[in-house]
């Protein structure tokens, strides 16, 4: 399909070098005369917008328009239509490269089990692997609120046991609360007696997935592709100090200023918040689709 622009430019050619009349070009080309009159007309603050986009752009690499836009709103510019930074976004050439689809495997779709409905209903945890700029292994221990889909924790260190599994969750379970549930895949650190038994002390259910069924763990799977795309294929890491650094500043980021598409574009936090307004947890569990949630004021 031809776009417009590409027609008037057909149509100021066939008139300046090949000796047609505008009304002859406009039939051949097939637009309106009017049409391809047109002259665009730049709104007073488009130079500015388009610097606000790239310099959003730029920050921001793994953004697309549509948090983009969310970002510009944020800043005061409410006005902006949706549309228009789509418009600016492919004009600049700032599309983000297409992703490679992975062969699909086609067998039994795995239903979440214990679906979270409310705040501290149901946490998830996993290790995620990276390497420093040697070559050093780096275990990142992920701790998420499945349903505000808050990252609760990014702990960094060469090896791990249950022991740091339990210290960290202790922790989380002093300054949250005990979540009813803790999801996780069958890593020996989950499974280990030891937390087994701790989390029973505490109260604290937990949900194995199957062994080789990582759909069955959804939440934690997203953020951790997430985690990775965002913040570990960006950077390289000296030691464990540093990572620890840099991962935390990325979890305040996600938490706080990120927007969340799942949570029609509400920040963890700003979705947290809107919960904790809620006096019965039976009245949360009524966002079982978040695009119908009331959107906070940004």
């Amino acid at each position: 399909m031809v776009s417009p622009q590409a027609k008037r430019q057909g149509v100021a050619y066939l008139v300046a070098e090949e000796d047609y009349s505008q009304r002859q070009a406009c039939q051949l080309i097939g637009i309106s005369r009017s049409s391809a009159r047109y002259e665009k007309r730049q709104k007073e603050d488009e130079a500015e917008l388009i610097r606000d986009i790239r310099d959003l752009a730029n920050r921001h690499k793994t953004y697309g328009y549509r948090r983009i836009h969310i970002l510009l709103r944020r800043e005061g510019s409410k006005k902006i239509n949706k549309k228009r930074v789509h418009r600016i976004w492919k004009a600049e050439g700032l599309q983000l490269p297409r992703r490679k689809h992975k062969k699909r495997h086609y067998g039994p779709q795995g239903e979440v089990i214990h679906k979270a409905e409310y705040p501290n209903h149901v946490w998830s945890y996993d290790f995620v692997e990276d390497r420093t700029q040697k070559g050093d292994k780096l275990r990142i221990l992920t701790v998420i609120d499945e349903f505000t889909r808050e990252c609760l924790a990014l702990l960094v260190a060469r090896s791990s046991s249950s022991v740091q599994v339990i210290n960290l969750l202790e922790w989380l379970f002093l300054v949250r609360a005990v979540p009813e549930h803790i999801r996780s895949d069958n890593g020996p650190e989950f499974i280990a007696k030891a937390i087994q038994e701790w989390l029973a002390e505490k109260q604290c259910q937990t949900i194995y997935i199957k062994p080789g069924s990582p759909w069955e763990n959804p939440y934690n799977e997203s953020f951790n592709g997430k985690l990775r795309e965002e913040c570990l294929d960006r950077y390289l890491f000296v030691n464990v100090r540093e990572a620890q650094e840099i991962l935390e500043n990325w979890r305040d980021e996600y938490n706080h200023y990120r927007p969340h598409s799942s949570l029609a574009y509400l920040t963890p936090m700003e979705f947290a918040r809107r919960c904790a307004e809620l006096p019965e947890k039976k009245e949360i569990r009524a966002f079982s689709d978040r695009l119908e949630a009331p959107i906070l004021s940004l």
